[in-house]
């Protein structure tokens, strides 16, 4: 397939079209004021905004939306998340993934109480000083809240401008050129250009469709005119290590579970587990950790972003006064606990 170069200097994207396009087509977000209602002067909460942008990394909306709820109605306000035990932040975040995310968010929302007496910055140098915000969140905050003339990149727009650009390389090799193209584009409503500009990624020029003509970008495209599929040009993928280990389900004699947390630094930090053995590169023979009468319950296979986690899994009943530092929990209360996505598949290997 031939693949169009694209300019030294892009001519900027036709930022009348894509607004026209969002007034009329805007998704409807728990997060998002409507253009129509920012146009009649309301403006959006910077607290709903940051928490939005923070759980959208690597998650999708559909995912998100619920977590959103809850924890705007636990925590209405950043004093509200700020005042929260991290515990509390953990276990509702808890399947999100990612989980440095949930740390660094109630590190953020207690930074913004003690340096911004609990309002939310609006503008990205400021934002940019606060734990866990980088210069994508710091941008779309900026732009959607105070309207800040600042490029707003994400994974929908990088798609969009790749194959708008037709760009004859990855994403990631031609980061420059994606900004500079946007930056030389944004109009006086930057945060209604930032979310058009994600809502044509979302539902017009998607990963496996391209509708290109609904898109108001389809004049200048110069991805529409060769196929628009090709694009992005898919970097060559690592293979991805495994890493085996063991899980240890252990109950009482009356059904509770024995959980712990997990170190307070590293992967899946300060998140609750089962205990088990450490991941290694290499299989190892289970080291129970007391004995009983283990039962093996079959394997948990988990995909993180650099590895693939292949875990045996085991489950005994045990004396409860062998072991310290955790606690029991029911097997009705662990959609409470803050269990990663792996814990909560290894607790269902073992039948809870």
């Amino acid at each position: 397939m031939p693949q169009a170069r694209p300019a030294q200097n892009p001519s900027p994207l036709d930022a009348a079209a894509v607004l026209a396009w969002y007034d009329q087509h805007a998704r409807t977000l728990p997060w998002r004021v409507s253009p129509a209602d920012r146009a009649a002067g309301i403006r959006p909460d910077a607290y709903s905004v940051w928490l939005s942008e923070v759980m959208l990394q690597q998650t999708t909306v559909a995912a998100v939306t619920a977590y959103f709820l809850r924890f705007t109605s636990l925590w209405p306000t950043v004093a509200d998340l700020a005042a929260a035990p991290l515990d509390a932040a953990l276990k509702q975040w808890a399947g999100l993934g990612y989980y440095a995310r949930a740390r660094n968010l109630h590190a953020c929302a207690q930074a913004v109480v003690e340096r911004f007496a609990g309002v939310f910055p609006t503008h990205s140098a400021e934002l940019l000083t606060l734990p866990g915000i980088g210069p994508y969140t710091a941008a779309a905050i900026a732009a959607i809240t105070s309207d800040e003339t600042i490029a707003v990149v994400d994974g929908n727009v990088d798609r969009v401008l790749a194959r708008y650009l037709a760009l004859p390389v990855p994403v990631r090799e031609a980061k420059d050129t994606i900004r500079d193209t946007v930056q030389a584009s944004v109009p006086a409503r930057a945060g209604d250009f930032a979310q058009a500009l994600m809502d044509l990624g979302a539902t017009i020029c998607t990963p496996r469709a391209a509708l290109c003509m609904l898109c108001p970008l389809q004049p200048g495209c110069a991805g529409t005119r060769l196929d628009p599929l090709v694009y992005p040009i898919k970097p060559a993928k690592p293979e991805r290590p495994v890493r085996y280990g063991h899980a240890f389900v252990m109950r009482d004699a009356t059904g509770d579970v024995y959980l712990q947390t997990r170190a307070d630094t590293g992967l899946l930090a300060k998140m609750t587990e089962t205990p088990g053995s450490p991941w290694s590169g290499d299989k190892a023979d289970p080291a129970f950790p007391q004995a009983a009468d283990w039962r093996p319950c079959g394997q948990v296979i988990h995909i993180f972003t650099h590895f693939r986690l292949e875990l045996d899994v085991w489950s005994a009943t045990v004396d409860p006064k062998s072991l310290d530092g955790g606690w029991w929990s029911s097997p009705t209360d662990l959609g409470g606990e803050a269990l990663p996505t792996v814990f909560r598949k290894v607790l269902a290997a073992a039948g809870l």
